[in-house]
């Protein structure tokens, strides 16, 4: 077995240790979602605490990890008998991002379960994490039918496992901790609410922090044993005070003023629901703990605030979570009777890290401190602004670049999707065949049956009866009888934007609402669960502003900087995205693509450059990409360039007012009407 990296060793990112020891404290509190950039010790700080857990009682041979002093009396297992019992460490058990559902809840025999009415269940990993830790990594790119399963056992502290009226329920009570990088993809805000905390990490900026962390791991790395060795008296002193903090809570009091104080700063934040209220007494509670203390103060709630509310205020992907500490610091004194002097308020406001985990410090916040806000004076309203706008005019080759322009308001877009029926990764967009939705009719199982069709399954083992000896009421199923329901629900596709960004889309102030229109549909593609890229032509080619992700906020800051200016190499940027998804269908050959292009269909600079961006065009439906054109031609003489494009790319056209309006409550037909026709 591998030595783990010691805790007491990481270095810096305070609030991430202090919000694990809490869960280690108190697991109630609800688990540890950790946002941060690659390389910033995530993982590290994770797989350290499992080696600072208690060890726990468990029955012996019991493969769900019962507690001898209470035992589950609804265990797989049981019932246990008296004795038996040993000890073991606390588990650590990463659940992958391929993980199935089976492999997740556990695994029901189903032909056992109709023939001879035995539950034999195979446990699954949340079997395994009871009474331990529950690691999953990059848990943004889990699918979400898994996250819900996952919150949902961290949330009752119990496993379900139901199929075809069989069900098999077990504890699973565990620390739940995700990590994810926001720039692969966000969660989804209910999703976000479930976990008790988020802490946001970054790289130290500090050259002597730096240079400790890599003295620090090349020593690790050469002699992992003498390393931990090292630290271990430390690690004895904290998991010593992890076990004194566990034995001090139940005697720990939540007063009448913190709840009110808690009560308060949620409703002040506007957060949803009771949840926060509820996850903050926990974490105040087990803050208090920790200090060796029996009474919740106002600094407890405050550090509270600061850990369990910035991912409940996210309303969507382009939210930059965080909390507003003049606020918070407000609305405690409000209501708090905070009797401590102004001094010591001041002091404890920028507290010094702990070295013991004690953390406090102010969240790490998205983007750099200067960043313009839109009322500030560099945003679109401003004389400099409206002074390039004006400028905005078709310029010679390559030249006349204009500074960017924010975006207009986001609207609700309607609902666009790709013709036919694809298999593609669960989603909210075109028709697939998914393991969840409805049921479309039955097959025989590739591999292990996961979701059983009962009558396809009676109707093929019915005719065999008499020649299998079937003497009783009950009926005899074989393997080959079994069969598999197939299922219709929804996809997500990768939704590739082709951005004109030249200079006869600057003119006239139009570029403002062509970044309103691409960002509404951006949110949508949040919402749907896409992935999306973004390639932008201008001047004298096309480049890719944005790989394809998860991460439409990534996108959303690529557009929000996109510069407009120079002429139009219209087939530049349709042979950009055309390469762009030939190289997607090779690494994910089941999610099918849906072409964006906003452009006002006007093509300049070479040989025949309209001929050429039509013969462009051609190329994607002649690989029946679905695509929509974007019409951004405005003014009281339109050549219908755009709406000529469409008909090459075999798709359909609407301009940006019927983007907003309900007049394209038809447009998935016509898409699809298009594409049959082509």
């Amino acid at each position: 077995m591998s030595t783990p990296f010691p805790f007491t060793a990481v270095v810096g990112q305070d609030d991430l240790r202090l919000a694990l020891l809490l869960n280690a404290v108190s697991p109630q509190v609800g688990g540890v979602l950790v946002r941060g950039e690659k390389g910033t010790a995530k993982s590290t700080a994770v797989r350290a605490l499992s080696a600072l857990m208690p060890e726990v009682d468990v029955v012996s041979g019991c493969r769900f990890s019962c507690d001898p002093a209470a035992p589950d009396p609804a265990c797989p297992d049981g019932p246990h008998e008296a004795g038996g019992a040993g000890s073991r460490p606390a588990r650590m058990v990463e659940l992958p991002v391929g993980a199935s559902e089976d492999r997740l809840v556990g695994a029901l025999d189903i032909e056992r379960a109709l023939a001879e009415g035995v539950k034999a269940f195979e446990p699954g990993l949340l079997a395994d994490a009871h009474r331990g830790i529950l690691y999953v990594d990059e848990v943004n790119l889990l699918h979400d039918h898994l996250v819900d399963l996952l919150l949902d056992a961290a949330a009752m502290g119990a496993s379900y496992v139901e199929r075809e009226g069989v069900s098999v329920r077990h504890a699973a009570r565990f620390l739940l901790v995700g990590t994810m990088n926001p720039e692969e993809g966000e969660l989804r805000p209910q999703l976000l609410d479930r976990f008790g905390l988020t802490v946001e990490v970054a790289a130290s900026r500090e050259p002597d922090q730096r240079v400790e962390v890599v003295r620090r791991r090349l020593a690790y790395d050469d002699d992992p044993a003498g390393f931990a060795a090292r630290w271990a008296d430390e690690e004895t002193s904290l998991r010593a005070r992890i076990v004194a903090a566990r034995a001090l809570l139940p005697s720990v009091r939540l007063g009448d003023a913190a709840l009110r104080q808690i009560a308060a700063t949620c409703a002040a934040f506007e957060v949803d629901g009771m949840r926060a209220d509820i996850v903050m007494a926990r974490t105040a509670t087990a803050l208090a703990a920790w200090a060796g203390r029996t009474d919740v103060l106002a600094e407890d709630v405050r550090q509270a605030a600061l850990l369990a509310l910035p991912h409940r205020r996210r309303r969507n992907p382009f939210d930059a979570p965080g909390l507003d500490e003049d606020k918070l610091d407000d609305t405690l004194q409000e209501f708090g009777g905070d009797d401590r002097s102004e001094a010591e308020r001041g002091e404890d406001d920028d507290p010094d890290p702990d070295p013991d985990g004690g953390g406090g410090g102010r969240p790490p916040q998205d983007g750099p401190d200067d960043a313009p806000s839109p009322g500030d004076a560099s945003s679109e309203d401003s004389p400099a602004r409206e002074e390039q706008a004006e400028e905005g005019r078709p310029r010679s080759s390559g030249g006349g670049e204009q500074q960017p322009v924010h975006a207009g308001e986001p609207f609700r877009t309607k609902a666009l999707s790709v013709p036919g029926i694809g298999e593609g990764a669960a989603g909210r967009r075109s028709r697939a065949r998914t393991e969840h939705g409805r049921t479309t009719g039955a097959r025989r199982p590739r591999g292990a049956l996961t979701k059983l069709h009962l009558a396809a399954t009676v109707q093929a083992a019915a005719p065999h009866q008499r020649a299998r000896g079937r003497s009783g009421r009950g009926l005899v199923v074989r393997r080959d009888d079994l069969r598999q329901a197939t299922r219709e629900g929804r996809e997500g596709n990768l939704v590739l934007f082709v951005v004109d960004a030249s200079g006869s889309m600057a003119a006239r102030q139009r570029m403002t609402a062509v970044k309103g229109a691409v960002l509404s549909l951006l949110l949508d593609a949040y919402q749907r669960r896409d992935k999306v890229g973004l390639v932008t032509f201008r001047g004298k080619d096309a480049e890719v502003a944005l790989p394809p992700t998860s991460s439409v906020d990534a996108a959303a800051a690529r557009l929000d900087l996109l510069p407009t200016g120079g002429r139009t190499p219209l087939a530049a940027g349709l042979l950009k995205a055309q390469h762009v998804l030939r190289v997607e269908r090779l690494r994910d050959p089941s999610r099918r693509p849906l072409l964006v292009v906003v452009t006002d269909g006007r093509a300049t600079g070479g040989v025949e450059p309209v001929a050429l961006a039509s013969r462009a065009a051609r190329l994607h439906a002649a690989e029946g990409t679905a695509s929509i054109v974007v019409d951004c031609e405005s003014g009281p003489v339109r050549l219908g360039l755009a709406r000529s494009l469409a008909g090459d790319l075999g798709g359909t056209a609407v301009t940006l007012d019927e983007l907003r309006a309900d007049a394209i409550a038809g447009l998935v037909k016509d898409v699809q009407t298009a594409r049959r026709a082509a």
